[in-house]
């Protein structure tokens, strides 16, 4: 099982070029793999939850082998800040994202290369567990081996919450633990959502170590960045 670092970036709107935060994303050292994922108004949901209330529009992630790699880049007036000014079309106040970096527990990829486009299920765990040794232990134990269940799934990746340093003026976000689950298409998506897998998932859930707080899910449609190979 990989581990690498991956910067999420949350929040945006319509003052972001995408393309263009994707082009000068290719001259960052280190970044292995850019993700955006852009919010999807799929009428398509979660048999078991509601739809949040505060979905955000964009999420960025930002993959790099090494934390210190990234850290460099974080810098202020480094790489990533100037790769999103290139992008802005207008000011990013402090407001315009949130930021958080999170170890990455890869547990499902592609063999090959992924595709451009994807439909992607993240979740945000947004408060405390008791013991979070206990839950990350019960969760990494159990609820994997049913999420590989779902049909149609292409890719799982389970992060945890970091330590690092930053230059960006985004204010930090601090979840306890996220998820991505990614499919084909929002068919796929809804489908998986509608299988007996999730009861199955949602039993294990109300089974782990007690947590206080949200437990957002976030239907995105994805773009994969085409950084040239290393």
């Amino acid at each position: 099982m990989s581990v690498e670092a991956c910067l999420f970036l949350i929040g945006g709107g319509p003052g972001i070029d995408v393309g263009a935060l994707s082009s000068a994303a290719q001259e960052i050292a280190g970044l292995k793999r850019f993700v955006f994922h852009c919010r999807d108004e799929s009428p398509s949901g979660d048999p078991f939850l509601k739809s949040p209330a505060n979905h955000p529009n964009l999420v960025f992630q930002w993959y790099f082998d090494d934390l210190g790699l990234l850290e460099a880049a974080l810098q202020r007036q480094g790489a990533i800040q100037s790769a999103l000014e290139v992008a802005a079309r207008m000011l990013l106040d402090h407001g315009a994202f949130v930021q958080q970096v999170m170890a990455v527990r890869k547990l499902k990829a592609e063999d090959g290369q992924a595709p451009a486009e994807r439909c992607t299920y993240l979740v945000s765990y947004e408060g405390e567990a008791d013991d979070f040794n206990a839950w990350l232990t019960h969760y990494m134990t159990h609820h994997p081996p049913l999420m590989m269940q779902l049909p149609g799934l292409r890719e799982l990746e389970i992060y945890t919450r970091v330590d690092y340093r930053t230059g960006l003026a985004f204010a930090r976000a601090a979840a306890m633990q996220r998820n991505k689950v990614a499919f084909d298409d929002f068919s796929a998506l809804s489908a998986a959502l509608a299988s007996p897998v999730r009861a199955k998932m949602k039993a294990d859930f109300d089974a782990l170590p007690r947590y206080r707080g949200d437990a957002l899910h976030y239907p995105m449609h994805s773009i994969y960045g085409n950084l040239p190979a290393s």
